[in-house]
């Protein structure tokens, strides 16, 4: 029986094209560091720490630790001048992206985690923890989604691996106490959110933003629109017998 569903974040309940998001969060983070550090040095070297972050798999650290570690090694500027910039440019600059890239709310999103929740499912917004739980609630409330009770939310705070690795899934099922067969991931990454499969977790493709990440890509036990997922949740008597 599914107790507990989990879903991807970016393109799956909220909706736009994450190559926009990612150009404009880049170009919106150097420019805010820009009157300490070079815009393009700072960039590279966000990217090689989220690298290490995404390749770590050591379960003494979050990823949180694991980036900072990296990012500060061979940096020319202090950390406790950089961090205060980085936290004004999430609580200021950040939401703007919304704007930038034209995020709307899906008319539907809310409504499907408002009533799962409502049934006694857990939910689980499984978004890859590579983003400090403000960048990550903020991408929620873009979404309409974001006060909502979930089970968990993961964050680059509060884990210890990053997707695709397996044990991304195995740390949020030991935190609930989930078996895989009580489980369904939800996502639109045929790498990223299919590997859950690898466990035992059911897994739905939504193919409305779709990212196929090619040799490492998964096949889904189901796969459809997000209105086809949205339907699909809506047949209670597979939840009670999926597994």
């Amino acid at each position: 029986m599914i107790r507990t569903i989990l879903f991807d974040l970016d393109g799956t309940l909220v909706h736009y094209e994450y190559d926009d998001f990612l150009k404009a969060y880049l170009e919106g983070v150097a420019n805010k560091v820009a009157r300490l550090m070079n815009p393009q040095r700072f960039v590279k070297k966000l990217l090689k720490a989220t690298e290490a972050m995404i390749k770590s798999l050591d379960e003494a650290r979050t990823n949180k630790e694991v980036f900072w570690d990296h990012f500060a090694q061979g940096l020319e500027v202090p950390l406790e001048e950089l961090i205060p910039l980085l936290d004004e440019f999430y609580l200021r600059d950040y939401p703007k992206i919304q704007e930038t890239i034209g995020v709307a709310p899906h008319p539907a999103a809310r409504n499907l985690v408002k009533q799962l929740i409502a049934k006694g499912y857990d939910v689980i917004i499984a978004t890859n923890p590579v983003f400090p739980a403000v960048a990550i609630h903020e991408r929620m409330r873009w979404g309409g989604i974001e006060d909502l009770p979930y089970s968990l939310v993961t964050t680059y705070e509060n884990s210890r691996f990053c997707k695709p690795n397996i044990q991304y899934y195995a740390e949020i099922l030991q935190e609930l106490e989930r078996s895989p067969h009580e489980c369904i991931m939800v996502g639109n990454n045929t790498c990223e959110d299919l590997v859950a499969g690898d466990l035992g977790i059911k897994t739905f493709l939504v193919e409305d933003y779709l990212l196929d990440d090619g040799p490492f890509s998964r096949e889904p036990d189901y796969r459809g629109s997000f209105e086809d997922m949205v339907d699909f949740f809506a047949n209670e008597e597979f939840l009670r017998t999926a597994g």
